[in-house]
């Protein structure tokens, strides 16, 4: 390779060669590049070029011919539209004129009316004719009355619709002439063949819309065709401007490569076979040297450029070797005035299959922007300095969340190793590897969303920051935190003693609220304990007034018993074999029964309020236990004459007490036998249902009135009217009955009506339940 001891003076042989070839290589490269586009388009597809024409009398042909057929279609239904709007409204015409002439109310006065009527609705147009008939088809009404049919015959007017004056509406609707034109018509004729009505129609004003259609229809396919033939038209007119265009662009691409060659581009060439190299001459008034037109050497450019930048030498080995095919480089070369210029220079290989390796490139002063950048990085590295010495921690991100610079407070705080906060990495990684908060909440900005966010976050050691976010002008973030620990030490000193006042309040508010409640207690217990009075002055008077009278259902049997028996003892109608004797001795016996029934009651009413009532629950089979109780209390009833009915299932077990149910079924049906008139009827049923035994006995007897109805069933409770206080008793048979009944669980109910008759059901549940009496 060829070396150069000092500038050497131009070889203008060399220098003339060389620089012919390259000018006929740049030409014939322009001239290819500039080959025109439209030239090799329309040469490659000449059939689709000359398709166009035809594709496009297609289109115009298929879209006429759909538009075509869609309107025939649209003039059809236009027509069928019309002809049945003519042939409702004439049938609704004949219905309506039937329904509304009368005797009273003449044809010509219903008529008008009608079409009056008619002629108000939306269904008709203006266009149509609506007209009523007699039966000789002459006018009586007709709407609008400007056509001046009135009077005329029907059949005169229209010509061509025989048929319709012959079968009416099922003729249908046909096409006819009026005064010269086609009408469309519709006839219908009353079934009494007194009227008829008529609804007639121009066909100019039925296809007045669908020609204004087809009109718009002709006139947009007539723009769209004629805007097709402009774009036709633009097209080839286009084409003929492109390749006068491409004519200008190869005229102008030479000239700006001849002015790229020989102006101050900054632009140099290197011959590698040759070790030359060729400057352009803005490359030497970059460098401040005069402008030659002579091929430099290596060895003279080697000389200016800083020997700690590179070596030229050593980069020509690289690129004939072909170990690379373009050189991107910045380094320092000599000014004319001894300082030194950065430059960039970038080169590429103009033909690397070519046995000779030439290179093209430009370079550029760069010695400003990298004085820029070293001022930049200086201050940059102040600023870093400054951050890292400030007692907040920050952070910046770029727009993409990409980490651009943080401080070591950032690191401390997060538990970040320097390894994890690397610049350019995600946040999201960044994030995953952080000491997770304690807590964090977002507080409120003063400013709205443009202030940013803003934070309250506790670290896992106990600390506190407050973290503010803002967004940069370039869309980055940047966010600072300050310890706030002391602040939320105060902050929570200061909760907690409003804590505790709101404590004390809450606990005043609740002592005051108690105070209420036990205020509002001792008005509830008052209340209850006036109410327990009052039911206990009810129930001393009731077992007063239960004394008062028992006093005479016992007073009385005793006397019979001890006066019968001075009788008997002082022999006061002689021997004691006499036959009075064996009457009062009976009379003694049944009032010492009564007593002892009496007595019995009360004792048994005794022992169930006292909880002292036993029972002795055995699975029992009611039907024979319920007939014999029938039977017992028959007897009575026969003295009254009172017919006793029974509705008995045949097999019907409980488990109860065999005694109890005994006794309650004996002082129902007792009760009903007492209470019911002579030659009255009782009625007892018994079934079972949903698991439990109803019992109801039913008579007609004098009944209870509805305000006794809750004192029934009370202990020491009777009930007195006109009926019931000619009858002896004690009244405890309704009482015991409803408590044995609901010692089982179970329980009775009573329904009345006075001078009806009434009906008591007990329900009894036939399984076991736990629920026993316990002796005394």
């Amino acid at each position: 390779m060829a070396k150069a001891d000092a500038w050497g003076a131009p070889d203008e042989t060399a220098f003339g060669r060389r620089r012919q070839a390259r000018s006929a290589g740049l030409s014939g490269n322009a001239r290819l590049i500039a080959e025109p586009a439209y030239r090799r388009l329309l040469a490659a597809e000449p059939l689709l070029r000359r398709s166009i024409p035809t594709l496009i009398v297609i289109f115009l042909i298929v879209v006429a011919g759909t538009r075509f057929l869609s309107l025939m279609a649209q003039r059809d239904d236009v027509e069928r539209n019309a002809k049945a709007i003519l042939a409702l409204s004439a049938g609704e015409l004949v219905n309506a004129l039937m329904i509304g002439a009368t005797a009273e109310r003449p044809l010509a006065a219903a008529s008008q009316d009608l079409l009056e009527r008619t002629s108000q609705q939306g269904t008709l147009s203006r266009s149509h004719v609506i007209a009523l008939t007699d039966q000789n088809f002459r006018i009586v009404a007709v709407s609008p009355q400007s056509t001046g049919w009135e009077g005329q015959a029907l059949d005169g007017i229209v010509s061509g619709g025989q048929p319709l004056f012959m079968f009416g509406e099922r003729a249908g609707v046909m096409e006819v002439r009026i005064g010269g034109k086609d009408w469309l018509a519709a006839i219908s004729i009353t079934d009494d063949k007194r009227a008829a009505a008529a609804a007639i129609v121009p066909l100019d004003a039925v296809f007045a819309e669908w020609r204004k259609t087809v009109s718009l229809n002709v006139a947009l396919f007539v723009m769209t065709a004629g805007m097709l033939i402009v774009i036709l038209f633009a097209y080839f007119s286009q084409a003929a401007r492109a390749q006068a265009a491409d004519g200008i662009y190869l005229q102008a691409h030479e000239r700006i490569d001849l002015a790229l060659v020989r102006g101050k581009c900054g632009l140099w060439d290197w011959d590698m076979v040759r070790g030359k190299m060729y400057w352009s001459r803005s490359m030497y008034e970059l460098l401040g040297y005069e402008a030659c037109e002579a091929m430099l050497s290596f060895g003279e450019v080697a000389r200016i450029i800083h020997p700690e930048d590179g070596d030229l030498f050593e980069l020509a080995n690289q690129v004939i070797t072909r170990e690379v095919d373009h050189i991107d480089r910045v380094f320092r070369m000599r000014h004319a005035d001894g300082r030194w210029v950065w430059m960039r220079a970038r080169a590429q290989v103009v033909d690397p299959e070519a046995p000779e390796i030439q290179m093209t490139g430009i370079a550029v002063d760069i010695t400003e922007q990298r004085h820029l950048a070293l001022r930049s990085e200086a201050a940059d590295q102040r600023l870093r300095a400054a951050i890292e010495n400030i007692t907040e921690s920050f952070v910046l991100w770029d727009a993409n969340g990409r980490l651009v610079m943080c401080n070591s407070k950032y690191q401390h705080d997060n538990g970040l190793a320097d390894r994890d906060v690397l610049p350019g990495t995600a946040r999201e990684e960044i994030e995953e590897r952080m000491v997770a908060f304690a807590s964090e909440r977002r507080l409120a900005n003063a400013n709205g969303p443009r202030g940013g966010a803003t934070y309250e976050r506790q670290l896992a050691d106990g600390r506190w920051l407050q973290v503010n976010e803002l967004t940069t002008r370039d869309g980055g973030m940047v966010s600072v935190g300050s310890d706030i620990t002391q602040i939320k030490q105060h902050q929570d000193k200061l909760m907690e003693s409003e804590r505790r006042l709101m404590a004390t309040i809450h606990d005043l508010s609740l002592a005051r609220r108690s105070e209420e409640e036990r205020s509002h207690e001792l008005v509830e217990l008052n209340r209850k304990y006036m109410k327990e009075t009052e039911r206990a002055e009810a129930a001393n008077r009731a077992k007063s007034e239960f004394l008062a009278n028992m006093s005479h259902e016992l007073r009385t049997p005793l006397n019979a018993v001890i006066g019968f028996s001075e009788l008997m003892e002082g022999r006061l109608f002689g021997p004691m074999g006499s036959p009075r004797y064996e009457e009062y001795a009976r009379d003694i016996n049944s009032s010492g029964k009564y007593l002892l029934g009496v007595i019995n009651d009360i004792l048994d009413m005794s022992k169930i309020e006292a909880g002292q009532f036993s029972m002795d629950r055995e699975e029992i089979d009611l039907c024979p236990l319920i007939r014999e109780t029938v039977r017992v209390v028959s007897l009575q009833a026969a003295q009254k004459s009172i017919t006793v009915e029974t509705q008995i299932a045949d097999f019907m077990t409980l488990f109860a007490d065999r005694r109890a149910v005994k006794q309650i079924v004996i002082n129902l049906l007792s009760n009903a036998v007492k209470f019911t008139g002579e030659g009255g009827r009782i009625s007892v049923r018994a079934r079972n249902a949903s698991g439990a035994l109803t019992l109801s006995i039913e008579d007609n007897g004098c009944g209870i009135p509805k305000d006794a109805l809750g004192k029934l069933g009370r202990p020491f409770e009777q009930v007195q009217n006109q009926f019931s206080k000619n009858h002896a008793g004690s009244g405890l048979g309704l009482a015991i009955s409803r408590s044995l009944a609901e010692l089982h669980g179970g329980a009775l109910k009573i329904r009345s009506t006075e001078g009806v008759g009434t009906i008591v059901s007990v329900r009894i549940p036939v399984k076991k339940v736990e629920r026993l009496a316990k002796a005394a």
